[in-house]
C-alpha cells in the first residue's frame, strides 16, 4: 500500500477554485538541498459532500511512509515549499500537508472536529476559521488565512521496525 505525501486543498463546491488551486502548482519543481528535484502534480476531486479538492503530490518522494530520518527531513523540506506557494495560492477553504492528508477531513467533519484539536500545518480561511469559533491555537498565515505552524514530518522506528516493535513487547509482557 502507498503512503503519499501531498498537500490537499478543499477548495468549497467550486470546481473552478479546485482548477485554478491545482494550476497554481502544476508543473513547479525545485532542487531539494539533497540536491534531488522535485516536481509537482496535481489532481482534482469531489468528496462525498460534493466539494472539490485538489491534491498536489512532489516527485521523488518516498511512497512507503517514513521509513527513515532522512525521508522525515525531505518531506519536511518539501512541506515547507509547499506552504510558501499556499501563501500566494488562489482561494481555498482549508488545506494541510503530509502523509495520507488527501480528503483528510470533509467540511463537516472538520466542522465537528477542528474547536478542540489540534493539526499542525492546518490551514483555514478567515471566513472558516471565524466560523469556528475563531480559536486561539492559530496564527495568520497569509491575508485571508491563519494556521496552525506546520511541525514537520517525524521518523518513528517504532511504526516500520518489526525488530523494534518485538524487542518492545517484550518489555511489556509482565513476568
Amino acid at each position: 500500500m502507498a503512503w503519499v505525501f501531498s498537500l490537499s486543498a478543499e477548495c468549497g463546491a467550486d470546481q473552478v477554485a479546485a482548477e485554478q488551486f491545482a494550476q497554481h502548482f502544476d508543473g513547479l519543481s525545485w532542487v531539494l538541498s539533497n540536491g534531488h528535484q522535485s516536481q509537482c502534480h496535481t489532481a482534482i476531486f469531489q468528496d462525498i459532500e460534493e466539494n472539490w479538492w485538489c491534491q498536489i503530490r512532489p516527485s521523488g518522494i518516498s511512497d512507503v511512509g517514513i521509513d527513515r530520518s532522512d525521508i522525515a527531513y525531505q518531506m519536511t523540506e518539501l512541506g515547507i515549499l509547499l506552504y510558501q506557494q499556499v501563501q500566494s495560492a488562489p482561494p481555498f477553504r482549508y488545506a494541510l500537508v503530509g502523509v495520507e492528508v488527501d480528503e483528510f477531513r470533509t467540511y463537516s467533519e472538520l466542522i465537528a472536529e477542528v474547536a478542540g484539536s489540534s493539526f499542525p500545518g492546518l490551514v483555514l480561511s478567515e471566513a472558516v476559521w471565524r466560523s469556528l469559533g475563531a480559536s486561539t491555537l492559530f496564527r495568520p498565515f497569509s491575508p485571508g488565512y491563519v494556521w496552525q505552524p506546520y511541525e514537520g514530518e517525524v521518523y518513528k522506528p517504532l511504526m516500520v521496525s518489526s525488530d523494534l516493535k518485538n524487542k518492545l513487547n517484550e518489555l511489556l509482557i509482565l513476568k
